[in-house]
């Protein structure tokens, strides 16, 4: 590969978690109208991971962002690789938290919320990747 090419390629490493309560349902919000990707899709807390960052650290700081709960233990159960136009490939890798702590402070990036099952979340307009999620993880709890 040139350097030239590598200079065109970008990867990224992004996470998502199912944030569930004691109830067995997981929070979902939606992304604002203005949000710069998946505007009024249905979303899960996470983001990137920032270069160099421990990936359990970055989930629970990302959650914590986005919902104002801290969680504890989010464990791994699926990863999925996308390549999206102009040789730009992203990897995100999903979680399950439980039993977060806090108070729910939703951030600006999303206008609503709420808890939900999977069959209730895949109802919902959602983002390719996290349909692919929400699936594989509906086929662990069979």
């Amino acid at each position: 590969m040139t350097k030239e090419n590598t200079k065109k390629r970008i990867t990224g490493f992004s996470q998502k978690a199912f944030v569930f309560n004691k109830d067995g349902k997981f929070l979902t919000m939606r992304r604002t109208k203005t949000a710069p990707s998946n505007p009024l899709k249905w979303d899960l807390p996470g983001g990137d991971v920032e270069f160099g960052e421990d990936p359990i650290k970055s989930i629970i700081r990302e959650i914590k962002e986005e919902t104002g709960f801290l969680v504890k233990n989010p464990v791994p159960f699926d990863v999925k690789g996308y390549v999206y136009p102009y040789e730009k490939y992203w990897v995100t890798v999903a979680f399950k938290a439980f039993n977060p702590k806090g108070k729910l402070s939703v951030s600006w990036e999303h206008d609503l919320y709420k808890w939900v099952t999977i069959d209730e979340f895949l109802k919902l307009k959602l983002p390719i990747k996290l349909r692919k999620f929400a699936m594989t993880l509906k086929k662990s709890v069979k």
